[in-house]
């Protein structure tokens, strides 16, 4: 950890910092359990010197200059981040893709080189392509697995290493740490996107990443209502940067949602503990189905990523993707629509099962992509296992039954 990165005195377990955090706000009195939602655009100063000062102060945690700045609202949600991430600081932003694309703004420019992972969350591909291609930032897509041979991709004018792990869609595992020693070796900066396992089941900063990125809409707030992003810096000149880039942008977040995600965060650790072992249970059952080709999740012996995942992460959480044997995409489809405990729907991390028909195929562009049949994406809420397995039975009836009545599998 970098120098600057404050020392925790506070109790070491997880469970019991999430339930403490962010709830020290100064008060004479009683005080409420949980922060108060502090809502406001303009700061009042006692002193025309404290006002014209004021910009020396922004950066400084916890200090309130503007309400774009953040409140004490937003501040404790950041201080709480940053502890679980071990971070120096952490900036709150009003969605993921916010927090992925306010850092790269940030720290790119006109001319420089981008490596972002080819197993990328779609809308950062998006980003890529064309807001960061029309200001003359080119972005280069890389395997996933290419782990210490990402050195030959690297030109001088490279400036970031872009990862997520496990991938979108299909969760190949990076190995992060022999990304980022040689990431250090030319000068570069490595953002990884950890939305998956949280900070809880792996911190990117412990190997050596320099930003760590949350969206915060799946598993802090848990409860699929709010949009909220994270940035966790591991020293105090990059979080300046970013948090000033992210500034200049306009982007701020709402106090109320900041509320929702401290409150979100609280039963972090029991949900996760939840999803990860229905999500387990699941997966290993789809596994063994005939229906099913393989099951994309690390945290399953067979999966291909599942060394590097037991090498470096500390749990698993309850999303993966399946791909079925050949079959129609309409008997794919009779599979999905029936279901009725899996919403069709493309985010995760709420206490709702979910479902979503994917085309991988059609993102990829360093490396094809080698599946036969459809594939899906599942995310296993809070609810009874038993309940879920026997909604996916029907559906694989469903499946059966319209693939006898059209056998022509649809190609790849």
């Amino acid at each position: 950890m970098a120098d600057d990165i404050p020392a925790s005195s506070g109790p070491k377990a997880v469970a019991t910092r999430l339930s403490h955090l962010g709830r020290d706000l100064p008060r004479k009195g009683g005080r409420p359990v949980n922060p108060p939602i502090v809502r406001a655009s303009t700061m009042l100063f006692e002193r025309s010197e404290d006002f014209l000062q004021r910009g020396q102060h922004r950066m400084e945690l916890g200090y309130a200059t503007y309400g774009l700045n953040g409140t004490e609202t937003q501040f404790a949600l950041e201080a709480m981040v940053a502890d679980l991430d071990g971070a120096y600081s952490a900036t709150a932003l009003p969605s993921g893709l916010a927090a992925i694309t306010g850092p790269m703004l940030a720290l790119l420019k006109n001319g420089d080189h981008i490596l972002v992972v080819d197993a990328v969350y779609q809308p950062t591909r998006t980003f890529c392509d064309a807001f960061l291609a029309n200001l003359g930032i080119e972005t280069t897509y890389y395997d996933p697995t290419l782990g210490a041979d990402i050195a030959k991709l690297i030109r001088p004018n490279t400036r970031l290493i872009f990862m997520e792990s496990p991938g979108s869609l299909t969760f190949e595992v990076q190995d992060v740490p022999a990304i980022v020693a040689v990431a250090r070796q030319h000068g570069i900066l490595t953002l990884l996107d950890n939305t998956w396992a949280t900070p809880l089941f792996f911190r990117p900063l412990d190997h050596g990443v320099d930003l760590s990125i949350q969206a915060g809409t799946k598993y802090f707030v848990g409860h699929s209502d709010v949009l909220l992003g994270t940035v966790a810096a591991r020293d105090r000149a990059l979080h300046e940067r970013v948090r000033l880039g992210c500034g200049q942008l306009g982007f701020a977040l709402s106090p109320d949602d900041a509320f929702l995600a401290l409150r979100g965060l609280r039963t972090l650790d029991v949900r996760l503990a939840r999803h990860q072992a229905s999500g387990l249970a699941v997966a290993t059952w789809l596994e063994q189905r005939p229906e099913v080709a393989r099951v994309f999740y690390p945290a399953l012996p067979k999966d291909p990523g599942h060394a590097l995942w037991k090498r470096d992460f500390t749990g698993a959480s309850s999303l993966f993707g399946l791909e079925l044997k050949p079959v129609p995409q309409a008997a794919a489809f009779a599979m999905i629509d029936g279901l009725e405990l899996f919403g069709i729907g493309a985010s995760w991390g709420g206490y709702e099962s979910l479902v979503q028909p994917t085309l991988p195929a059609k993102l990829r562009s360093a490396v094809p992509w080698q599946g036969n049949g459809p594939t899906l994406r599942l995310h296993i809420g809070l609810e009874a296992v038993e309940d879920l397995i026997a909604d996916l039975e029907r559906g694989f009836e469903r499946l059966r039954a319209h693939a006898a009545e059209t056998p022509e599998p649809s190609p790849p």
